[in-house]
């Protein structure tokens, strides 16, 4: 133990790597390009991907092709900006920052870094429910495509969402104790590879029916104001619309924390840039596969989710085989948002009671056919605790999406473009009302403006939805 520590004081005072640390005195990252899109196409490709024709239907062909380019340029565009505070102040050989608020207390400082606080944690608490709502209904669908082919697709086929919440809980309470990101790695491989599945699904369900001239209706305007629906439906999806097309790309809670795993060689920023790239890439071709291709299938009439909400009935089991890769897919895009939260917690608890306090230590446990493994007790209990937590709060309140999207809205902008932004700007040293910081509040603005309709949007669906509010009652 005391060599260990000589070792890590040494690489601290010395600020250069050994063969087993990096500068900063922790265990050498092994990240790559590879590991980096792996996580950002976990966190950004949800099954969200799978309501994008919805969100096509309401704004129609051009508006909603503008809006899904436009906003992954955005993404793309602030987090190679978002990269570059990894380190500061100098981007390549500054101090690390460990996390989005560290990065934002060292840059910005002040009642900025509080806010991106409470927003970050608030945000990711949210998803993290979300996810739990989704793979319920997920796994609600399976069964539900076996009742609709044994009994025909009007039997109704109706199930109680909250078993299947109380599995996904289990399940993450064990895959929970993955100590952090960098163990991650496998996991986010395997959930990548699901997400690609069940999009692949969706598009390929989506040729066949156009193949089979089942086609529906389009047009460049979308769902036609006092025919399809009223005019305040017409703007309140429209502006929901967008919305999601904007969360949708958005994943900057964690890219700090990804950035952490990377080797410091190349630099983590340029490696970071690249791996971003290529997971916009990805996410925006799947993006236009499933949203145009979805669109042009079901129509205006494209339902919010077409493999949970039925828009397909056949081949049922190919339908089951998609909702198990969502399943799938979802218990590894819970981790990736989920560890921020508790490597904060946990570094907080040691803060206060020292690394020598039991409940703190590591403790090595024998399990059959899988080896040592080491055991924290407050990884134990904190994790599980905020699993079940999390899982409560999903079965309480079926109407949470909703407040995920308003969740959603009220971080995008200060999370994914705001601070990046002023982050640059206190970094490059950017002259106010220079060219350069002219065109980036302007962005910054606009943003602004997207997510206060968005959320507004959000809002009158919340009211829409309490009306027939009850808790503990979600069904499928």
């Amino acid at each position: 133990m005391e060599i260990t520590q000589r070792n890590l004081s040494f690489a601290v005072e010395s600020g250069h790597a050994t063969s087993k640390f990096d500068d900063d005195g922790r265990v050498k990252r092994t990240g790559t390009v590879a590991s980096a899109s792996a996580h950002i196409i976990t966190a950004v490709i949800g099954s969200g991907v799978l309501s994008l024709a919805w969100a096509m239907a309401q704004l129609g062909w051009i508006a909603g092709i503008a809006a899904m380019l436009i906003f992954s340029l955005i993404t793309l565009f602030t987090s190679s900006l978002l990269a570059d505070s990894y380190r500061s102040p100098d981007p390549v050989t500054g101090r690390r920052n460990y996390s989005y608020i560290e990065a934002v207390k060292n840059n910005l400082g002040g009642i900025k870094y509080k806010l991106c606080g409470v927003a970050q944690y608030t945000n990711l608490v949210g998803i993290t429910i979300g996810y739990t709502i989704t793979s319920a209904i997920s796994m609600a669908a399976v069964k539900r495509s076996h009742c609709l082919h044994k009994n025909g697709h009007d039997a109704g086929c109706h199930t109680s969402n909250n078993p299947y919440m109380i599995i996904f809980g289990v399940i993450q309470i064990v895959i929970s104790q993955i100590p952090n990101f960098q163990d991650l790695a496998g996991l986010s491989y395997v959930a990548a590879v699901m997400s690609f599945s069940y999009a692949f699904i969706g598009i390929g369900l989506s040729i066949a029916r156009i193949a089979d001239g089942k086609a529906g209706k389009t047009s460049i305007i979308g769902v036609s104001a006092g025919v399809d629906v009223t005019i305040s439906q017409k703007v309140w999806n429209c502006l929901q619309a967008i919305g999601n097309i904007a969360f949708a790309y958005s994943y900057s809670n964690v890219l700090i924390d990804i950035q952490d795993t990377l080797k410091s060689s190349p630099p983590e920023n340029l490696v970071m840039k690249r791996a971003a790239a290529i997971g916009v890439l990805v996410t925006t071709s799947f993006y236009f596969l499933c949203g145009i291709l979805g669109y042009a299938a079901f129509g205006n009439q494209a339902p919010g989710n077409f493999l949970t909400g039925f828009g397909f009935y056949e081949p049922y089991w190919l339908i089951d085989i998609a909702n198990i890769c969502i399943i799938i897919h979802l218990v590894g895009a819970y981790q990736v948002f989920s560890q921020p939260l508790h490597q904060n917690a946990e570094k907080w608890f040691i803060s206060r009671c020292g690394t020598g306090h039991f409940i703190v230590q590591e403790h090595q446990i024998v399990i059959p056919l899988v080896g040592i493994y080491n055991v924290s007790f407050l990884r134990l209990i904190w994790r599980t605790t905020y699993v079940i937590c999390t899982s409560a709060i999903a079965m309480m309140f079926p109407v949470f999406n909703s407040v995920l999207g308003l969740l959603g809205a009220a971080a995008f902008w200060p999370m994914t473009v705001y601070l990046p932004i002023e982050m640059h700007i206190s970094q490059a040293k950017i002259r106010s009302f220079s060219l350069p910081w002219i065109w980036l509040k302007i962005l910054c603005w606009a943003c602004l403006i997207v997510s206060i309709v968005a959320g507004a949007a959000c809002i009158q669906g919340i009211i829409s939805e309490l009306k027939h509010y009850q808790p503990f009652k979600s069904v499928s």
